[in-house]
């Protein structure tokens, strides 16, 4: 007899049969400080940590060589950012579903033969990140906005969340570069200003965002990436400089790399517009494709004997015609199925 995904047996079955080494915590203790006093040590502990919650080193190659489908990734970075804006989440929580993206595409190839796979990917990557970061979540159909082109049902969203935590190691509690971004500021002659230390906050970060959209930065540490944002934030140009960088930031920060990135960040993000700048394409009627849970089914979810799902393949005009934001809601106070 098969079980429901949502019934207790199917879970346990399904974490029964993952391999211990998938349950790897996230959590990385910093090394002990050759000063224990020293205000950086929590700083070097990030920089220990954050080579684990970036993509597979092949995976910038793999983008350039265009084995990556990287008009499927910019979109998804865009409608990701689209959504970001429309409920007004956090940041980190677009950097970190953008991230969890590119990890799990650097670790698992999608199908390239319809929209959906990324589409789904990209949901389950919002999601999770929404669930890491926001006190308030929105239900998943709430959460696929801007006319998607196929509407997922929350459990095959919830299924395809549980393919990206298992090919992450369950690292979600990724190290970005907001995790440095105060301690860099304070380190700038300027950081005295409590308004010059916001309004350079408020740049880099903007800037950070920005960078989730052009592949080249994946080349660069999240802290190098801070640095560059800080650096630029406040004008400082360093690409033809040969000296120190201005403020010492910390003596890890490979001062070569952040020329590199400051000169890139120039190059494409400054004075830009983070948000989508192009219109939502009209979409052509095609015949729907495969189940996304047939795929899920053989991929990684051999061991939940579950029925397909179905794929709801357009909103209803009420929904379209909302103009307000769908009510969000507290994180786990509701179930995730609508209500007829």
């Amino acid at each position: 007899m098969s079980h429901s995904p949502d019934s207790p047996s199917a879970a346990a079955n399904f974490l029964c049969r993952e391999h211990a080494s998938d349950f790897t915590s996230d959590h990385h203790p910093p090394p002990t400080p050759p000063f224990p006093d020293s205000d950086d040590s929590p700083i070097a502990g990030l920089l220990d940590a954050e080579v684990h919650h970036i993509p597979e080193k092949d995976y910038l190659r793999r983008c350039r060589d265009r084995s990556i489908d990287l008009t499927a990734r910019l979109d998804a970075v865009n409608w990701i950012l689209k959504v970001h804006a429309f409920y007004k989440f956090s940041p980190v929580t677009a950097f970190l579903s953008v991230n969890y993206l590119d990890r799990f595409l650097s670790l698992c190839s999608l199908p390239q033969s319809s929209g959906w796979p990324f589409q789904l990917l990209s949901v389950a990557c919002l999601s999770l990140a929404a669930k890491m970061e926001e006190s308030h979540v929105p239900f998943l159909l709430d959460l696929q906005l801007f006319e998607p082109k196929f509407v997922f049902a929350p459990k095959t969203i919830q299924r395809m969340e549980l393919w990206v935590m298992s090919n992450l190691k369950w690292r979600l509690r990724s190290v970005t570069p907001y995790d440095y971004l105060n301690h860099f500021i304070t380190k700038l002659p300027s950081s005295s200003s409590s308004e010059s230390t916001t309004h350079c906050f408020s740049t880099a970060s903007n800037l950070i965002l920005s960078t989730t959209r052009v592949i080249n930065f994946l080349e660069f540490a999240p802290s190098t990436v801070a640095a560059a944002a800080v650096l630029c934030s406040v004008g400082r140009d360093i690409a033809s400089t040969n000296g120190p960088l201005p403020p010492s930031f910390h003596n890890r920060v490979k001062e070569e790399m952040v020329r590199c990135c400051h000169q890139l960040m120039e190059e494409y993000v400054v004075d830009t517009c983070y948000a989508s700048s192009s219109t939502i394409k009209e979409r052509v009627a095609e015949p729907p494709p495969s189940s996304p849970v047939g795929v899920l089914d053989a991929a990684t979810c051999a061991s939940c004997d579950t029925p397909s799902e179905r794929i709801f393949l357009s909103l209803t005009e009420e929904q379209r015609r909302e103009a307000e934001p769908p009510n969000k809601r507290l994180r786990f106070s509701a179930p995730d199925t609508p209500q007829h």
